[in-house]
């Protein structure tokens, strides 16, 4: 085994490496969250959390979910009929009416923009005929993405005692979410002017950098806001249950995160082993106290295949002693260092 220390490194991302080294980000009687939670998307590495493992109601943040399911799911310019039982559900409306026709694009600005109860109703039975039925998929996307603390029971997060998610997991489906070109250009449109419906999120106007995601608020849940911002090439998401001043508090969190964390790549070609590469670059948020604490680990067949594209051995990269990366070490084009392109897509 070859070890070295490279000065930032490297490549594709593994499951969440769940680290809380961030200070204590303070806040003030006035702005005390009940749960919270940062996370940087693509690595969807925790950078702050508090009681955020305790199940709690979320309101109408449960609607990244539907939105994201939906989105895998169908096909935007679908037809919707309205169904009766999707008309009149109580609370945030867009106001559909029974026999209505709607594409699936429209009703999910009106879900993620006005967070129409209606809407969801009617998104989650054109996708799976019942709200029950819906509900289970919620659930199992919910544990794909690894949200294994929730329990969602309906599509808008009407209250139900049984339905409670937990910050980290809201932080997870958010960071999925937000992967998705379609979903981004939802959450981030202030104005939808086709149905003349304005995004009810105030951190789009308020926050630099702020491109969504979903407010919600219930006698029960009290008042939730996940966020997503991006600056100097960092998207974090926050969130933030049953917090009385949720915008004050979540621009917090983003300022004490981004002023704490820098996105670096972490991969070096000139500094791996001959003729061998990654297939995609790799970023991840480190403090500046971790950057010498980056190290890497390469292991190398006994053969060293000659065919472009083989696997020549595995790469691994450390922080500290908790791996965040590994993947396999291929043959590259002796040439230009570069993928011949014949298996670009394996």
């Amino acid at each position: 085994m070859r070890k070295k220390r490279l000065p930032v490194l490297l490549l594709t991302a593994m499951l969440p490496v769940l680290f809380l080294t961030g200070a204590p980000v303070t806040a003030s009687a006035a702005t005390e969250s009940a749960a919270e939670c940062v996370a940087e998307v693509s690595s969807r590495r925790i950078l702050w959390e508090k009681n955020a493992t305790t199940p709690l109601p979320n309101a109408s943040t449960t609607k990244i979910l539907t939105a994201i399911l939906i989105l895998d799911d169908c096909d935007l310019k679908e037809p919707v009929v309205i169904p009766a039982e999707a008309a009149g559900v109580e609370g945030s409306s867009i106001y559909l009416k029974a026999g209505e026709v709607y594409t699936v694009e429209e009703l999910l600005y009106g879900l993620m923009l006005r967070s129409g109860n209606d809407a969801a109703a009617a998104l989650a039975l054109h996708h799976s005929g019942s709200i029950r039925a819906f509900a289970q998929a919620m659930n199992e996307k919910a544990a794909m993405v690894g949200a294994t603390d929730s329990c969602f029971v309906n599509p808008h997060g009407l209250p139900d005692k049984r339905h409670r998610t937990t910050a980290r997991d809201l932080a997870f489906i958010a960071a999925y979410a937000m992967q998705n070109e379609t979903f981004r250009t939802i959450v981030s449109t202030r104005y939808y002017a086709p149905r003349n419906w304005q995004n009810k999120n105030k951190m789009l106007a308020s926050y630099e950098g702020a491109n969504g995601i979903k407010t919600g608020f219930t006698a029960d849940a009290g008042r939730c806001l996940v966020t997503s911002a991006e600056r100097c090439g960092m998207t974090l998401v926050s969130v933030v249950l049953n917090s009385p001043q949720m915008y004050e508090r979540t621009t917090e969190l983003l300022d004490e995160a981004f002023a704490q964390y820098t996105m670096l790549p972490l991969i070096d070609d000139a500094l791996l082993p001959a003729r061998t590469g990654v297939r995609a670059d790799f970023r991840y948020p480190l403090r500046r106290e971790e950057f010498a604490l980056i190290r890497s680990e390469t292991e190398l067949s006994e053969e060293i295949p000659e065919t472009v594209g083989a696997i020549a051995g595995c790469l691994k990269i450390f922080l500290a002693n908790d791996l965040i990366f590994s993947q396999n070490l291929y043959i590259m084009d002796s040439r230009n260092l570069s993928w011949d392109g014949s298996d670009a897509n394996q």
